[in-house]
């Protein structure tokens, strides 16, 4: 085991040297060098839970985008553009945690271009007897030659679900397909009390965040079984889909329901800063494209001011970025200073490569922020995805070529 502190890793980065006649050289590449988790275990101290440990359970996860567990402890994960994995014992409680060597079949197929394929993964509450998971993927489309390069692929958002038994995916339906477009963007899923099946949609660059008649840039919300909700707010409304229950998001990689009462939270991207949490409400315009507290990638402000007349304010808000990812509530009996707390993936901050970790915040009853404390950020990882464990513990997931499952405990 390794003890860490703030203090223990250089930076890497190095100055700006001068060329010969006062030239300046090339410059360098911006980041923390790449940092490969070379131990079983670490241990941190954190402001409210002293004393965490962080076990290194199984590696060789080629850039996973989400996980989910199953009852028995068991883990699937989802590999962004690529396949689904199963970890046998991920939790450790009926054994050492085993990554399967072979992908569980049925899911959607590899694909061999940036953005498509697998994304998230959701078990359903009843899965002992009904056996059924979710997931969202981008559907390829056939090659475009008119496209710039020729050949690029249109997807379309989807969610299907699947009963998985016999270590495969049996009985697929596809629940949702959204429209076709060029380009594509991440997805959360997310089951809500009632049987609702609520899902993000990205929107990062143009107008469509604004326009009800697609599907981009917005909250969705359907039953499990994929119908749509008779009181959504946009059913019958002339020019708008009836799946749309919030619009005006960027790109939204983080969603999560609050176990006590049911709220929903998403977590979008903002441009360059401005990254949010927000309150899912019904109906509600977060502003995207329109206004953003975040800056144009090249330095300007993307909107004179941040919000607009009938804009939702963010529930959570950094800036610098912290590129926010999968999120959950804590609401376990392991860790009892992090009950009720909410944790936010994090891919990087201020825009600088493998500066990512995990960020606590605590709230009061109200959903009103009363402190936040960034973790794990010294092992310069992106931490793609957390989840609470059936076994009362908090999991991640790192985005890495090298990508790992971590469980975090307390040491006591």
């Amino acid at each position: 085991m390794r003890r860490i502190s703030s203090s223990s890793m250089a930076s890497g980065l190095a100055a700006c040297l001068l060329a010969a006649g006062g030239v300046p050289a090339q410059q360098p590449e911006i980041g923390i060098a790449p940092i490969r988790l070379d131990q079983d275990t670490y241990l941190f101290d954190t402001a409210e839970q002293h004393s965490i440990r962080v076990d290194v359970l199984v590696r060789g996860l080629p850039h996973p985008f989400s996980f989910g567990f199953l009852p028995n402890g068991d883990a699937l994960v989802a590999i962004r553009d690529r396949e689904l994995r199963l970890i046998r014992n991920a939790t450790g409680i009926a054994g050492e945690p085993e990554l399967e060597p072979e992908p569980i079949a049925g899911a959607p197929p590899p694909v061999d271009f940036r953005g498509g394929g697998l994304l998230d993964i959701a078990v359903h509450p009843d899965f002992a007897s009904n056996r059924l998971v979710y997931y969202s993927y981008n559907k390829p489309g056939e090659p475009d030659p008119n496209s710039e390069p020729p050949g690029r692929r249109p997807t379309a958002i989807a969610v299907a679900r699947a009963r998985f038994e016999d270590g495969r995916l049996r009985d697929v339906q596809e629940l949702f397909v959204g429209g076709q477009r060029m380009g594509s963007s991440g997805s959360r899923i997310a089951l809500a009390p009632g049987g609702m099946l609520f899902v993000t949609t990205g929107a990062p660059f143009g107008p469509e965040a604004q326009d009800p008649s697609n599907v981009y840039g917005k909250v969705l919300r359907l039953h499990d079984d994929g119908r749509v909700p008779a009181d959504n707010p946009f059913v019958g409304q002339a020019g708008a889909r009836p799946e749309v229950f919030t619009l005006g998001h960027r790109d939204q990689l983080g969603l999560t329901v609050h176990p006590d009462t049911g709220a929903v939270l998403a977590a979008e991207h903002g441009p360059n800063g401005g990254d949010e949490v927000n309150l899912v409400v019904p109906g509600a315009n977060y502003g995207w494209p329109d206004f953003s507290f975040g800056r144009s990638y090249e330095g300007p402000r993307h909107s004179a001011v941040p919000l607009g007349e009938n804009t939702e304010q963010p529930l959570l808000l950094w800036i610098p970025s912290i590129a926010p990812t999968g999120m959950t509530f804590y609401s376990g009996e392991r860790i009892p200073a992090w009950r009720g707390n909410l944790f936010v993936g994090s891919a990087r901050r201020g825009e600088i490569p493998r500066t990512g970790g995990l960020e606590r915040i605590v709230f009061n009853d109200e959903l009103g922020e009363l402190r936040r404390e960034s973790l794990l950020g010294d092992l310069h990882q992106r931490i793609r995805d957390v989840r609470e464990g059936p076994d009362g513990l908090l999991y991640v997931i790192t985005d890495e070529d090298d990508g790992a499952l971590l469980r975090i405990s307390p040491t006591n």
